[in-house]
């Protein structure tokens, strides 16, 4: 599922910005979300018609803040109306019952809505409707948004990934376009502040899909690399066995303690762009990246059975979380 991430597809997940610097969520995701699922075919009902709500009720819980304090109070309608496109059309690719080409369908509604908004003209899809103005105002560039349909369209038709490049080739669409929006926000959407960003994003979108493995097995996906399972002696037609409700087996937990390690690494290699920003935004980048190595600590510390008890963060992590934002380094 893509991550809004936020990733990093950043209680369950609780309200902690986006994993796209996230995802994962958002990079990106919120497979275990209590929202009722929406109808793909069905677009959500206009803002008015649900009651005024305040910028951070995003409707979703994610890993990692969307939009948080940390962030100036004039930026922030613009991260909430991208984290709400994305998780619009992440649920539509993700949840509910509607067969895939119905998905699809949607998707590509979505995505031609998305090309007239951009060309001034109202769509009558609050979420695409709610763009125009901060994509404008802060000069952020529409590929991004179309990249991210392109990563739930893939939803829809691939549930298997040969390896790791395959996966960071969905996490380049699924992830990073959400911290390329931001920088540009933040006009800071240099060539070397974007490729650490997108370390970020990526890694962010990984931990989630560590963490979710049993939620994205019941939506029959597998975003763990084939072949880091093969290495372990699992075969996608084994990952039922392997993993085995109610904990992964012993084999599973090793694959999934490589990908954590792969995910640590690259997320540790975007640190440079906390430097490279403004205040604010590497405060928030700060805390993204924090409660990412949180989550990946509360893996470890379950020996990676993420199916007999999936990490998560809460109000018992502040102490460890602010450690970490003070000391990231």
């Amino acid at each position: 599922m893509a991550g809004v991430t936020a990733a990093p597809r950043i209680a369950d997940r609780p309200a902690t910005p986006d994993p796209g610097l996230a995802a994962g969520d958002p990079s990106a995701r919120s497979p275990g979300s209590s929202a009722a699922a929406p109808d793909p075919s069905v677009e959500p009902p206009a803002p008015s018609a649900v009651g005024p709500r305040p910028w951070h009720a995003v409707g979703h819980r994610e890993n990692f803040p969307v939009g948080s304090w940390l962030l100036p109070a004039g930026k922030r309608p613009a991260v909430v109306a991208i984290y709400r496109f994305a998780r619009h059309a992440d649920d539509i690719a993700d949840e509910g019952t509607a067969p895939a080409a119905a998905r699809a369908a949607a998707l590509d509604r979505l995505d031609q809505a998305l090309e007239r908004a951009r060309r001034g003209e109202t769509t009558g899809v609050p979420v695409v409707d709610a763009l125009p103005a901060p994509m404008e105002r802060h000069r952020m560039h529409w590929r991004h948004l179309h990249d991210l349909l392109s990563a739930f369209r893939q939803d829809v038709t691939v549930d298997r990934y040969a390896d790791a490049a395959a996966v960071q080739d969905y996490c380049e669409r699924s992830a990073n376009p959400v911290g390329r929006l931001v920088l540009e926000l933040f006009d800071a959407a240099t060539r070397a502040n974007v490729a650490a960003a997108d370390r970020i994003c990526s890694a962010l979108q990984k931990i989630n899909f560590c963490q979710d493995v049993a939620i994205d097995w019941a939506h029959g996906r597998i975003y763990m690399p084939l072949d880091t399972l093969a290495a372990h002696g699992i075969g996608a037609v084994d990952f039922e066995r392997v993993l085995g409700a109610p904990s992964c087996g012993p084999a599973l937990r090793a694959a999934i303690a490589d990908e954590a390690a792969r995910a640590r690494r690259q997320l540790l290699a975007g640190r440079p762009l906390f430097d490279a920003v403004p205040l604010r935004l590497s405060l928030e980048l700060r805390a993204i990246v924090a409660g990412g190595l949180r989550i990946l600590d509360r893996m470890a510390a379950v020996d990676h059975d993420v199916a007999a008890r999936r990490p998560h963060l809460g109000w018992r992590d502040s102490p460890g979380l602010a450690r970490r934002l003070l000391f990231v380094r």
